[in-house]
């Protein structure tokens, strides 16, 4: 169950964690009034990390094999069978669905939306070099939803641009990500913006993070975050920035490395945020 769920590989789940804080912290709620929600938003993150995971494992299990980094994948290599993936699935989508318990029904219904999103992610990479801005799309979705318990007004400038700069964002690591396989998916024929952008990597990659940098500014300068918290994220960003220009993108291990550094990044800002 741990390995098949990825509960063994938690960076995916701070990744998707992140954003929900985030978009509370957006509407200058002071995070000491929502300890209660940041737990019960861990605890659904968790559950639907997962339930992704094994969603898109399933659907990409004949890809995987066929993968060197994925083939020894509990799904991929037969090592569950599909009784052990629904009850799994199963197990994990009611522990994601553990905070609407606790949502407003706007926040239910927003929640809701993203399914469709989350559904189509793995057949992404068949139909469209952009997989990995849809999985942008669909990760953050979680800022929308932390944003609008505090403020039923989901469609202010500051959400929204956050909620951008986190998608260039996702698409900026999981790039790097998607190098850790680019030579057997070019052989298999997936798509990605790894492949895309395979002769100018790092600037493309560099553009999305100075994107985000560019929109998460603006986002905090308008909700009136204090200059030197301003200036720590543009630090942050310069170091996140010079760590890519340094990696090797041929190597499968400075990628993957590389990946795991977002979780921290994130995590960076959080404390920024919380203290901004």
């Amino acid at each position: 169950f741990i390995t098949t769920s990825r509960y063994n590989k938690p960076h995916g789940i701070l990744l998707l964690y992140y954003p929900c804080i985030w978009g509370m912290l957006l509407t200058n709620t002071n995070i000491s009034d929502v300890v209660f929600l940041c737990i019960i938003f861990f605890v659904g993150a968790c559950g639907m990390r997962a339930a992704g995971c094994i969603w898109n494992d399933y659907n990409d299990r004949k890809f995987d094999k066929k993968v060197r980094r994925t083939r020894n994948r509990d799904i991929a290599s037969g090592k569950v069978k599909k009784k052990q993936i629904i009850f799994f699935i199963i197990i994990n989508l009611l522990l994601g669905s553990i905070p609407l318990f606790f949502f407003p029904k706007h926040s239910v219904l927003l929640s809701l939306c993203v399914i469709p999103l989350i559904l189509a992610y793995p057949f992404m990479k068949r139909v469209t070099w952009w997989p990995q801005l849809w999985l942008g799309i669909s990760y953050n979705w979680g800022i929308i939803i932390g944003f609008s318990i505090i403020n039923a007004d989901v469609f202010r400038i500051e959400m929204l641009l956050f909620y951008l700069g986190c998608v260039f964002w996702t698409l900026s690591y999981d790039t790097v990500y998607g190098f850790q396989d680019i030579i057997d998916d070019k052989k298999i024929g997936v798509k990605s913006t790894s492949i895309k952008f395979q002769n100018s990597p790092k600037r493309f990659i560099t553009l999305c993070y100075l994107l985000t940098c560019i929109l998460w500014l603006y986002s905090l300068i308008i909700i009136g975050t204090r200059i030197p918290f301003v200036f720590l994220i543009i630090i942050l960003f310069f170091i996140i920035i010079f760590k890519l220009l340094l990696i090797n993108l041929r190597n499968i291990r400075e990628c993957h490395n590389f990946f795991i550094s977002n979780s921290f990044f994130g995590f960076l800002i959080t404390i920024i945020l919380i203290y901004s």
